[in-house]
């Protein structure tokens, strides 16, 4: 078999025991406050990331990896004696890192190929476990990329703002609307259309956005096989805990996790953000 690193970006939020056993080398997003930039993962933790979100009079903003620190990734690993490089980045409707990367591929004799998610968090630690089973079975880079691509048509990730002062203060939502949902309760849920986000529903109260993104699961495991969710959360443990006991009762077969969104989804969505994620096969 032959030596293949793959490459991703802080969006997918992996462990470090994945990372390890996957020979995953991941370039952190990074995000700009007042006082400078500083790299999720990296030069602030999760904690520290909200903490300074709280205090800052200003919406940070976010930026991806330079592509001059992804050539000198590519020539890292081709050093190091790996053959090939698969990079699966944060959807290119979200991030330029998958643009970027496609640049950087070609400035260097490295062979990498570049994969465009069309989502972010739990899907892409999927895609990268899926591709390394079929590198082990024997499968050519072609027709892993060719199967990746297509796997992005059966992901599936909608979250629930706490609330809209967060997007409002990043300009995804007018001033009138943040302050209407607060005054009447009113959810929204969010979710990715062909790599983008897109506002689905609003409804009145937590508990029928939650039941929103619930219905979607069930058409999906109705119509297919979903062995695993991920309850996804903006430093929000507790909730994501209650939601996964919650599916844990409905399902009893199904695997729950709960798993922290990039602090980049933070910066626009807020502190207290809930939502699903899955793969359907």
């Amino acid at each position: 078999m032959k030596k293949i690193a793959w490459i991703t970006d802080t969006a997918a939020q992996l462990d470090e025991a994945f990372i390890q056993r996957h020979h995953v080398y991941v370039l952190p997003l990074s995000v700009v406050f007042d006082d400078g930039s500083y790299r999720e993962s990296i030069d602030l933790t999760q904690g520290e990331f909200y903490d300074k979100l709280r205090a800052a009079k200003v919406s940070p903003k976010t930026s991806q990896p330079a592509i001059g620190e992804m050539t000198a990734l590519y020539e890292k690993l081709q050093s190091e004696g790996y053959e090939l490089a698969v990079a699966l980045h944060l959807s290119s409707g979200l991030s330029g890192t998958f643009n970027s990367a496609q640049s950087a591929a070609d400035m260097t004799d490295f062979p990498v190929y570049p994969i465009d998610s069309k989502i972010g968090s739990f899907p892409m630690g999927k895609m990268i476990e899926i591709g390394n089973e079929l590198f082990a079975s024997g499968k050519e880079p072609e027709e892993v990329v060719e199967t990746i691509n297509q796997l992005t048509a059966k992901t599936h990730l909608s979250f629930i703002p706490s609330s809209l002062n967060q997007l409002h203060k990043s300009g995804r939502v007018s001033g009138t609307q943040a302050f209407l949902s607060n005054i009447l309760n009113i959810k929204v849920v969010i979710t990715f259309v062909d790599g983008v986000t897109v506002m689905k529903e609003k409804v009145r109260s937590n508990k029928r956005a939650k039941e929103s993104v619930n219905s979607a699961l069930r058409a999906d495991m109705e119509s297919g096989m979903v062995p695993e969710v991920a309850v996804i959360h903006c430093n929000n443990e507790a909730g994501a805990q209650v939601w996964k006991e919650e599916l844990m009762k409905e399902f009893s077969g199904l695997k729950v996790e709960a798993v922290q969104l990039s602090v980049c989804v933070g910066v626009h969505a807020g502190e207290g953000t809930t939502g699903l994620s899955w793969v359907s096969y």
